[in-house]
This record gives structure tokens, C-alpha cells and sequence, in this order.
């Protein structure tokens, strides 16, 4: 393994940082270490200024200096905002955007070692970049500009005031003015658009294409607006060195260059630095296609980690990352408020709403809320279903609801007795329980084209969550013992929280448990019945007690601390109103029946005894799954609030129940204490 020495502070800071640089023991400098690390690399960022000194140190010492940078495909926010980098380029010969001197990335290209495979993956992974319109950045909203006169568009693109990628691509504030004047004079029929960077928006920097007032054609764009969306709208592109100019290259977009770019002289755009033909003299840049530079830039200069796991990664899991985030971050921009959740309930939320178009507003009342600047641009965000002062004044207000629930795989522990959850569900149609009206989720199920990918996936998360015994919220050690003759058929009746929203808006005839029990044994005489209450109702949190003695004129057994799961694994079939047990079972292949109307039901996989018209589709089972666990619900690490995909929130709870010392039943008073004190850590953090 190499030492890799680095100066910057704010590189060690880079989260997964390690795992961008295997092949280093990362050091930080200092005098002491000098002697250890003497004959190792030298990393710093790029050749910033801040990076001085280590080139300095790299160049007196004899030692390889190695450049990062921020990858292509960096992020969903801004790196000035805080957002940490999922790429990083590599460069121990230069850097790319250094285009005075030779680059790995330049290196690379004139080499020219592309397999068709990866040229075949270089094009998937350009098709799912123009199909999800991924960008360097990705926190802006995804709308197009409205043209004026509908006419054609050319777009002119700014960049940020002493940018490196300007010092080093050869230019200066005279190639920015040279570029406006020619794309003026040269489309004399077109509207003229200036695109200023994100950061310049932000007010944390200043662009060089200021003073526009004079010209009458131009547009300065002023909106933070997704790059890929505002290609669409433009014949043109004309750019110094920005890495947009390489965006719309692969868009299919004709591009003009004023500085020397990396992008410039391969033969994709017209080149107007005299500097471009310079090194095509010198042999420095021949002929090669956008998806070759693609290839190149992407997948061979570029590194990666994946955003769910920190691990190291690859390209196609930062895109499935960020297609996800990036329209969870246009699903939720605005305005949102909350009204009247516990504190702890709101750091249990921040996490799930931590986007960059997004602004969270706790409101401590109704009272108060009234008093707030609503607008029908904003939006509610209800807990379950909501109290119905809420639903009134939403619908007397035209203000869209957001309605958010836990997820399917929660915890180890109860959410009554406060254990942070891991998934959580945010709504924007219903909520899935809620059989009265459509939601998200049966949109979802409805009306999606699965993937082969998505059934491969959903097979091995079905897997996963048998082998691991993983459900909803994992409590409960006891071996279950039945002995049962060999005739009997075995029913598992799982209870439920009587005044939960899944009863009161999702069983229209049996609203209870003991109702329940008693319907199952009418329909079942000589079955051998199986009761397990709720876990929250053992506790004493909820509603929906059945004294033994009752229990028992209708079951033939009583299970209390046993994990739900190992129930399931044992029995023939589950009878349920709407409980989630219902659909664990189905992933362990068990016969359900339903008598009232779960997510689950009427898709084609359980016995009904109600029918929902809605509900036309038949599904597979992984498609089920797909829709349930992999479309609907968003999953974060609840110790570093990072959001995860739902294998590795399996692991998370894999290695939580390996840890935990109890059943997961029970928590003490002072533990319910330490989980507040442990989110208020995390808040302050």
C-alpha cells in the first residue's frame, strides 16, 4: 500500500474519503510525520491555490504530487452548500482541466484502451443520464423556460469568477465577452440565453457576464434550472471551458468553445482558441467520438463510491442514487408544514425531508399554523391520516397534503417506545391504509413497468428478509412450541391496534380483534388458531386488549413474546383485518386471507372477502415486493441520517438485533430517555 500525505483539512474531512484512495494509507501531514511518510504521494485538491503548498512540498521533495477534483456526476447539492462529493477524479499527471500540460485523463483518451463492453456500458450509462437529466449537480427543479416568441434559442454559458477550469483552460474575462459578441453576431434571428453557474445564484460567488443590460436580444437565466431541461430548449451552445459544454455534446447539441476545454479538439465542436489547433499539431488530441470521451472521462478517470453504502462503487449505482434523490427533491421543493409533533417526531422527520428545494416548518398548533404565510404552492405534511381540522382547512385552503407513515421495515423496537426508524413513507396522493381512497403506492402498483432489474432485486430483498428474519419491527426471542396432531391446519391470527387508522379506514365490517378471532373460528371450526397480539397493545401503549379467557373461547394458543415471524414461518396460513403481517407472510409464501383491505390485497396473491373495484391489476409476487419495498418508501441510516437503499437498511437491522440485549419489547423509562438525549446529539451534530 502507498502513504498518501495530505495537507488539506478539508479533504480528510470528505466522507468515505479512504475508499476514494484504496491503494493509500492516508496521513496527515505534519513535521513529526515527515520522516515516515518520506518517498509517499502527495494529495491535495486540484491546483487550487489552497493547494499550494502541497505541490510545493510534493516538487521540493521529490515526491508524485496526485490532483482530485470533483467528479462529473458529483452530487444532489452544491459542494459550497455542503453536499459531499460520490465522485472524484484521480489524476497522479496533471489535472483535466490543466489543458497547458498533459493530464491522465488526456493520456487515457490518446491510448485509446476501450473494450466494446465498456463501450456498451459507457452508452447505458449516457441513456440513463439524459433520461433522468443528471448533471454535475443535481438540487435544481426540472421546468422548462418559457420562450417568449417561441422562437429559436441559443445558450451563452457563464462561469464562476476565477474558476480553475477558466486559469488553466487558458482563458479570461476577455474569452467570456468574445463569446457573447460572437453568438450575437452570428444568430442574428436567435434569442440569446445566459446561464449563470448555480454558485453565482447561490450569492457565495460572482460570473464573469455581468453588465447585459446594453444588449436587447439577451436573457440573463436567473432561474436555478436543470441543465438537461435547458438544452432541451436550445439550438446552440456556446461555452469557455464549462463542463456544460461536455453536457450538451451528449445531449446532441452543437457546441462552440472559447477556451480550452478538456472536451475541445477531438473533433465534436467548433473551436475557436487558436490554442485547440496547437495541440492538434502536437498530436495531443486526434479524432475520437463523445461516447469514446465518455467512456474515458466517466468511467476510467472517475471514481466512485456508492451514495447508500460509502463502499466503493461505480457509476450506475451514483446514478440510481441520484435519479432517486433528484426527484424526491422535486416531489417535496417548497414550502412544507408540520403541525404539532413532538420534538422527538420531528428529528425522527428531518432526515427523511433534508433536500435542497426543500423548506421544513414546524408548527406548534393549528391556532398557529392559520397565522402562517400559506400559499397553494405549499404544502402539509400530516402524520398518518391527519385530525380532520387539518383535512378541512387543507381543502378550504387548496393547499396539498403530504401524508407520512413508517415504513415497512421500521426497527428493532417499538416506535411507542421511541426507536428511531429507518424507513418512513411521505405520500402524495393517500396514504397506503387508507383503502378509501387511492395512494402512492397502489399508483404505483397500478401503473409501473417493472424491470428485470427491479425483479432481481425484489427476489434477492425477498430472500434477504427470510434468511435474516427481518419484519417491521423485530422484537421478540421466545421459541415458539406448538404441538399440533399432524390433521390440523394451523392459523396464525395476528392482533392489531384497534383505533389504528389501517382499521378505522381499511376494514369496513370488523373493526376489532375479538370480532376477528370469532370469524376466523366460525370459518375454520377444526383448525388449530393461533392469537398474537400486538406488540404496542403488550406494552400498554395502544388499544385492543382481549383478556385470556376470551381469547381462548375462540384460539387454541396465546403467543405473546415471540417475533411474528417465527409465527408466520410455522403456520399454514394468516388471517388478518389489515395487519403487515399479512404481507410478511406472502413473502414467505404463506396463504393469506384478508377481511379487510390491506395494500396487499385484491392484486391477485390473497384470499379476499372483500373486493376493492380499484384494484384491476394481477401481480406477481416480486412485483408486489418491487412496488412495496423498493418504489415506495425512503430509507436513512438513523445514526448518520445518510439515506440508504433498503439492503443495506436490512444490514443496518441485521446487525441491531445482533447487538440487542433485550427482546425489544420492553424499554425503560430511562431508556426512552437516552433515545431523546441520543436524537438531540444528532439534531445538535
Amino acid at each position: 500500500m502507498l502513504n498518501g500525505l495530505i495537507f488539506s483539512q478539508g479533504i480528510l474531512k470528505i466522507p468515505n474519503i479512504q475508499n476514494f484512495l484504496p491503494e493509500y494509507d492516508i496521513r496527515k501531514f505534519s513535521n513529526k510525520n515527515f520522516q515516515y511518510t518520506y518517498g509517499t504521494h502527495v494529495i491535495g485538491w486540484g491546483f487550487r491555490p489552497s493547494a499550494t503548498r502541497a505541490r510545493e512540498f510534493a516538487k521540493s521533495n521529490k515526491l508524485r504530487y496526485v490532483a482530485l477534483e470533483d467528479g462529473f456526476l458529483r452530487s444532489l447539492g452544491l459542494g459550497v452548500d455542503g453536499y459531499p462529493p460520490y465522485s472524484i477524479v484521480y489524476d497522479d499527471v496533471g489535472i483535466y482541466y490543466d489543458t497547458k500540460n498533459v493530464s491522465r485523463l488526456e493520456k487515457l483518451i490518446l491510448e485509446n484502451n476501450i473494450s466494446y463492453e465498456l463501450l456498451e456500458q459507457a452508452e447505458q450509462a449516457i441513456q440513463l443520464i439524459l433520461k433522468h437529466k443528471l448533471s454535475k449537480y443535481n438540487h435544481t427543479l426540472d421546468f422548462s423556460l418559457v420562450k417568449d416568441d417561441n422562437g429559436p434559442v441559443v445558450l451563452v454559458i457563464d462561469q464562476t469568477y476565477n474558476d480553475m477550469a477558466v486559469k488553466y483552460g487558458q482563458a479570461d474575462s476577455s474569452h467570456f465577452n468574445q463569446m457573447l459578441e460572437a453568438a450575437i453576431k452570428e444568430n442574428p434571428s436567435h434569442k440569446v440565453w445566459v446561464k449563470t453557474h448555480p454558485d453565482v445564484l447561490t450569492g457565495k460567488k460572482k460570473g464573469y457576464l455581468t453588465n447585459l443590460d446594453k444588449y436587447k436580444n439577451v436573457r440573463i437565466i436567473t432561474d436555478d434550472i436543470n441543465p438537461q431541461i435547458l438544452l432541451q430548449d436550445v439550438d446552440k451552445v456556446y461555452c469557455v471551458t464549462s463542463q456544460m459544454g461536455f453536457e450538451a455534446l451528449l445531449a446532441g447539441k452543437n457546441v462552440v468553445t472559447f477556451g480550452v476545454p478538456w472536451f475541445a479538439g477531438w473533433g465534436n465542436t467548433d473551436d475557436r482558441h487558436p490554442n485547440v489547433e496547437v495541440l492538434k499539431w502536437e498530436n495531443r488530441r486526434t479524432k475520437h467520438s463523445v461516447k469514446e470521451l465518455f467512456c474515458v472521462a466517466y468511467l476510467q478517470y472517475a471514481r466512485y463510491i456508492c451514495p447508500y453504502s460509502g463502499d466503493i462503487g461505480n457509476i450506475f449505482q451514483v446514478i440510481d442514487y441520484l435519479q432517486k434523490v433528484k426527484t424526491l427533491n422535486q416531489q417535496f421543493a417548497g414550502n412544507i408544514y408540520c403541525v404539532g409533533m413532538s420534538f422527538w417526531k420531528k428529528n425522527v422527520v428531518k432526515p427523511f425531508l433534508n433536500f435542497p428545494q426543500t423548506k421544513l416548518h414546524f408548527v406548534s398548533s393549528f391556532k398557529r399554523l392559520k397565522k402562517q404565510p400559506i400559499s397553494k404552492l405549499d404544502k402539509l405534511l400530516l402524520w398518518g391520516n391527519g385530525s380532520e381540522e387539518l383535512l378541512v382547512f387543507s381543502k378550504e385552503n387548496q393547499i396539498p397534503i403530504l401524508r407520512m407513515e413508517d415504513g415497512f421495515i421500521r426497527s428493532v423496537g417499538l416506535g411507542s417506545n421511541l426507536v428511531s426508524p429507518l424507513s418512513l413513507v411521505i405520500d402524495d396522493i393517500g396514504i397506503y391504509f387508507n383503502a378509501k381512497n387511492p395512494s402512492r403506492l397502489e399508483h404505483i402498483l397500478a401503473h409501473t413497468k417493472f424491470t428485470s432489474f427491479d425483479l432481481r432485486l425484489a427476489k434477492l430483498l425477498q430472500e434477504e428478509l427470510i434468511v435474516s428474519n427481518i419484519g417491521k419491527y423485530n422484537v421478540g426471542r421466545v421459541a415458539l412450541k406448538i404441538d399440533i396432531p399432524d390433521n390440523k391446519k394451523i392459523i396464525l391470527v395476528p392482533g392489531q391496534v384497534e383505533n389504528d387508522a389501517s382499521i378505522c379506514l381499511g376494514s369496513p365490517d370488523i373493526k376489532s380483534n375479538l370480532e376477528l378471532l370469532k370469524r376466523v373460528r366460525t370459518l375454520n371450526t377444526d383448525s388449530y388458531i393461533i392469537y398474537k397480539p400486538h406488540p404496542d397493545v403488550l406494552t400498554g401503549n395502544r388499544k385492543g386488549h382481549i383478556s385470556k379467557a376470551e381469547i381462548l373461547r375462540y384460539a387454541d394458543q396465546i403467543v405473546e413474546k415471540v417475533n411474528v415471524l417465527d409465527c408466520i414461518n410455522r403456520v399454514d396460513e394468516v388471517h388478518t383485518m389489515t395487519s403487515l403481517a399479512g404481507f410478511e407472510a406472502l413473502l414467505r409464501n404463506k396463504k393469506v386471507y384478508c377481511y379487510g383491505l390491506p395494500f396487499y390485497s385484491n392484486w391477485g396473491l390473497t384470499e379476499d372477502l372483500i373486493n376493492l373495484p380499484r384494484r384491476q391489476k394481477k401481480l406477481t409476487l416480486l412485483e408486489l415486493i418491487a412496488g412495496t419495498m423498493i418504489y415506495y418508501p425512503q430509507y436513512i441510516n438513523p445514526e448518520t441520517g445518510q439515506i440508504i437503499d433498503v439492503l443495506q437498511g436490512i444490514n443496518i437491522l441485521k446487525k441491531q438485533k445482533e447487538s440487542l440485549a433485550t427482546d425489544g419489547f420492553q424499554r425503560s423509562w430511562i431508556g426512552k430517555q437516552i433515545g431523546k438525549l441520543q436524537q438531540l446529539i444528532r439534531v445538535i451534530k
